[in-house]
């Protein structure tokens, strides 16, 4: 559950897309970090919260439907549910490209849909292959940055051969926030997209033998991990390599390697990435069919999708993932510019929006649990109300840059409009009753965390 956790946070944005925040907010990128893992940080925190005091499937999308109404409820679930059918098919086509780089005569399409087939093969399986897919897949990245931390260290520290040691590149290239401190607090709009992920691991608990204390072990190690991997990453970046070379903005890790004489790094970089994109897709296509499933269990979603393979999968709310990602993969082929890029800009800031629904939620169920249930409350919440007040600020001050910064607007907006697309969709759901919904198995036997949550 701890790899499931890590491995969740770190994707392809902390080996790729990191170069664009520190080439916008030079070495001070790490303090943008540092902001953006600690607002993550106290919003698992809450989850956690929730997720130890009431195991359930659907996790977020039950909270916020039992603290704010089902209205709040089902906007959660199917936000949620489409922010990560649209990372399904965007890592997908991630995937294709980087196969692509060994394989050019292949066509990108053939390349995305390969890995798509395979891993919706794999999630079809049984939730057990779903997370030792995951296992490995996070192991991988795991061992990746932490051979990177160790000989970026050894490099610093003047040990590594032909290194001078010493950390002068933080202030020789214009100081160490060169493009001042409105561009460092900007640059914690995308860190914080690039933390999504972590939540997943409330969503696995439900499957786990012992869900409360699962989760428990993971979010208490979460904060030393964010802190290590990705701030510590990001310094060693900004320390070995000078943040505005143009090989830092385009894939920062490589850079650091390419200085340190390791050979083969494309090769080497191209490997982790993909290794990235594979276990974000693995944990994509998992975390959308169980949303998709626990949408069903209040009559938020058809009843189809209750369904049960033998080994307790919700098979047929799997495969609806898939549609969309089969759907996006041709659409990246036939119309890159168009339809898929609308496709990518409209779940920008939809991951956000869940956020604020769960610090919100999670006031409200803390204050309900403190009246009612307070032995529930086996983890907390720190410094309860003042921290998740502060935690609903910060929130809401992300969502709001991401209105007025050029390079976030169109998604902020695309993503609202998804938001009242959904929002009009519950009032047609609103009109007819919610019926009790029971999970279908193809045996009379079911996957007990799926099944009898």
């Amino acid at each position: 559950m701890n790899l499931i956790a890590l491995g969740g946070v770190i994707g392809a944005g902390l080996f790729v897309g990191s170069g664009v925040v520190i080439q916008s907010a030079g070495p001070a990128a790490v303090v943008s970090f540092l902001i953006a893992g600690l607002i993550t940080v106290l919003i698992m925190r809450m989850l956690a919260e929730m997720t130890v005091a009431r195991p359930a499937l659907g996790s977020f999308y039950v909270y916020a439907r039992e603290a704010m109404g089902n209205r709040a409820g089902f906007t959660v679930g199917w936000m949620y549910w489409y922010f990560f059918v649209i990372v399904v098919a965007v890592e997908a086509v991630a995937g294709g490209r980087i196969l692509q780089l060994w394989l050019p005569n292949v066509p990108l399409w053939v390349l995305s849909l390969g890995l798509l087939l395979l891993l919706t093969a794999t999630n079809l399986v049984s939730a057990r292959s779903y997370g030792e897919f995951e296992y490995w897949f996070s192991s991988i990245k795991v061992i990746a940055i932490l051979v990177f931390l160790v000989v970026g260290a050894l490099y610093l520290f003047g040990v590594w051969p032909g290194s001078h040691g010493g950390v002068s590149n933080l202030v020789s290239h214009g100081g160490f926030a060169p493009m001042g401190i409105g561009a460092v607090l900007a640059a914690v709009v995308p860190c914080v997209g690039f933390y999504t992920g972590a939540e997943i691991v409330t969503i696995a608990a439900a499957e786990s033998a012992e869900p409360r204390r699962a989760i428990a072990k993971a979010m208490r190690s979460i904060v030393f991990r964010v802190v290590l991997f990705y701030v510590g990453s990001v310094f060693v970046v900004v320390a070995v390599k000078a943040w505005n070379a143009p090989d830092t903005a385009v894939s920062p890790y490589a850079a650091v390697l390419d200085v340190l004489g390791i050979p083969a790094v494309a090769t080497i970089m191209n490997a982790i990435v993909l290794t990235a994109v594979l276990s974000c897709l693995n944990s994509a296509l998992y975390t959308s069919s169980r949303m998709l499933f626990a949408l069903t269990r209040n009559g938020d979603a058809p009843k189809m999708f209750t369904k049960l393979s033998r080994s307790g999968v919700p098979r047929r709310a799997i495969i609806a993932g898939t549609v969309i990602g089969y759907v996006s993969v041709i659409a990246a082929y036939t119309s890159p510019n168009l339809i898929f890029q609308f496709l990518v800009n409209s779940y920008g800031a939809v991951a956000l929006f869940v956020y604020l629904a769960i610090a919100l939620a999670q006031v409200r169920l803390r204050k309900r649990l403190q009246n009612t249930d307070p032995g529930a409350l086996g983890l907390k919440m720190w410094l309860f109300p003042w921290l998740s007040y502060a935690t609903i600020a910060l929130m809401a001050a992300v969502i709001l840059a991401m209105a007025f910064l050029p390079t976030t607007r169109s998604q902020f907006w695309l993503s609202a409009v998804t938001l009242t697309l959904i929002l009009i969709a519950y009032q047609f759901r609103k009109r007819r009753p919610a019926p009790a919904v029971a999970a279908e198995t193809d045996s009379s036997r079911g996957e007990a965390g799926v099944a009898s949550s």
